[in-house]
């Protein structure tokens, strides 16, 4: 599988941090010049890639860490998705009937045509998820939401090879919910720190 992350600030260096940690390449972009961010992910490790936005989205998953605002124009980059796993690491404090009552995601997943969208590695601190998820003998949660149940699959893989414990929520409409930053209320999941003890 190819990996890219859309957006390097906080939450897109945060995600950039795990894939270095475990050795895993993945493409990063801006909708600026790779040029201009190369130093910064130089220093988070090699296998962290600038690239353009267009290349970028030829990766099979490909996570959203820009600010939601600008999630439809990294949509047009592509006009059909099918395919890919789109990521939706985002979080969006408009209040849901901004949204006509449904979670940040759902309306994400309707701009980009054909992909399978999960919600997930959203409901932690920048700070907090770019720390190694080994903690105390356990490892940190990320919640996953999804219509979709290969790409939950896929993707809870993927956060266990970078060394979380993924945690299932089911589909975007009751998960999402759970981890929905929403205007001054909040989903009962949202910011909580977690970990998981295997036994």
């Amino acid at each position: 599988m190819s990996y890219a992350i859309i957006g390097f600030g906080k939450i897109g260096q945060a995600l950039a941090k795990a894939f270095a940690r475990s050795g895993i390449e993945v493409s990063v972009a801006t909708t600026r010049d790779p040029a201009s961010f190369a130093s910064d992910a130089a220093a988070i490790g090699p296998t962290i890639i600038p690239t353009t936005l267009t290349e970028a989205v030829k990766a099979e998953v490909v996570f959203l860490a820009v600010r939601f605002e600008s999630h439809p124009e990294v949509a047009k980059t592509l006009t059909d998705w099918k395919g890919k796993i789109i990521i939706d690491a985002m979080n969006t404090q408009a209040p849901l009937e901004e949204l006509d009552g449904h979670p940040s995601s759902a309306v994400v997943a309707k701009a980009f045509t054909g992909a399978d969208l999960v919600k997930g590695f959203n409901h932690l601190v920048a700070a907090v998820l770019g720390q190694d998820p080994a903690v105390h003998g356990g490892r940190r949660v990320v919640f996953l939401s999804s219509d979709d149940n290969r790409a939950a699959t896929e993707v809870g893989a993927l956060a266990a090879r970078l060394g979380f414990a993924p945690v299932e929520l089911g589909g975007i409409s009751e998960g999402g919910l759970l981890v929905h930053a929403r205007g001054t209320s909040w989903g009962q999941l949202i910011f909580k720190d977690l970990i998981k003890f295997d036994r």
